[in-house]
């Protein structure tokens, strides 16, 4: 087993699940990862929380494919954030009856992130099982980290954010019910909740979404919707699909972000915002035209 947030399930998380998952073969037992939710940053401060690379279930899904057979998530609250760093052991020793744990040499458990390493190593001598010093990756002479994507996804450079993460950056959600705003401003839009008080990415995207066992394109945007006056804390992704007119109400779709086109702004009244969002499709579709030529 090994334990993190793994947010985003980048390269150097990739290669610290490859590692677990051949030692688990080698021991004939599964291949685990323990997390929390909330994740601890957010249950101390949600507003001011790293924003997620990926959603609890977008993330599931990704271990899974890089082989993780069990996910034990464990809900951080004050009984959670008051475990010793004895009782965490107690735990992997006793009741998951752990054969082999990765850890990195600066990784910290128990209350006031008491345990450490070295507790570790001393714990695994104990109770007979291997503890594994986890080294950190590197791509283009960086650490491979969550931090490091969001600055690139930040940043609008998608093409080191996916050489990082080994895939494009996307967003997986449910179609839900807007305002239908978007019909008056002629771009009908599918409103994903993001669930959360900051997402790793704000403003207009060229985007391709999978949908309907299709790939389309269309344009994006993530923010909290300044022109319309509303009380949005939280933001919201809203994607136009081009030339589509079928209902996806309640459907699952993945939106793939390839260029960023402009930030968020608020514009006077909404004339001027269909007209930007008019302008923001014909430079999308231009996008799109330039990358198949």
């Amino acid at each position: 087993m090994t334990i993190g947030n793994f947010d985003g399930v980048h390269l150097g998380h990739q290669a610290i699940l490859r590692q677990v998952k051949q030692k688990s073969l080698a021991l004939g037992v599964p291949s685990m990862l323990i997390c929390f939710e909330p994740q601890p940053k957010e249950y101390f401060d949600a507003f001011n929380a790293p924003a997620r690379l990926t959603r609890f279930r977008e993330k599931v899904a990704l271990l899974a494919q890089h082989g993780i057979d069990l996910v034990l998530c464990l809900k951080f609250d004050e009984k959670t954030r008051s475990m010793s760093a004895a009782a965490f052991i107690d735990l992997l020793a006793q009741d998951l009856q752990v054969r082999a744990v990765f850890a990195g040499d600066d990784a910290r458990f128990g209350n006031d992130r008491s345990g450490d390493f070295k507790q570790l190593l001393v714990a695994g001598k104990k109770h007979g099982f291997e503890v594994t010093n986890l080294y950190t990756l590197t791509v283009a002479e960086a650490r491979v980290s969550s931090t490091r994507i969001r600055a690139c996804l930040a940043e609008g450079d998608f093409a080191m954010a996916e050489q990082l993460l080994g895939r494009p950056y996307t967003i997986t959600g449910k179609v839900v019910y807007g305002r239908q705003l978007g019909r008056t401003l002629d771009a009908p839009t599918a409103n994903i909740q993001l669930h959360r008080y900051r997402a790793p990415i704000d403003g207009v995207y060229a985007v391709e979404i999978e949908c309907l066992n299709g790939l389309l394109q269309g344009v994006a945007n993530v923010g909290v919707r300044p022109t319309l006056n509303e009380a949005t804390v939280k933001p919201i992704l809203e994607v136009h699909i081009f030339d589509f007119g079928r209902s996806i109400y309640g459907k699952t779709v993945r939106v793939i972000f390839r260029a960023k086109l402009r930030d968020e702004k608020k514009f006077v009244d909404l004339s001027a915002l269909k007209q930007a969002i008019s302008t923001d499709m014909d430079v999308a579709r231009s996008y799109f035209a330039a990358q198949q030529s």
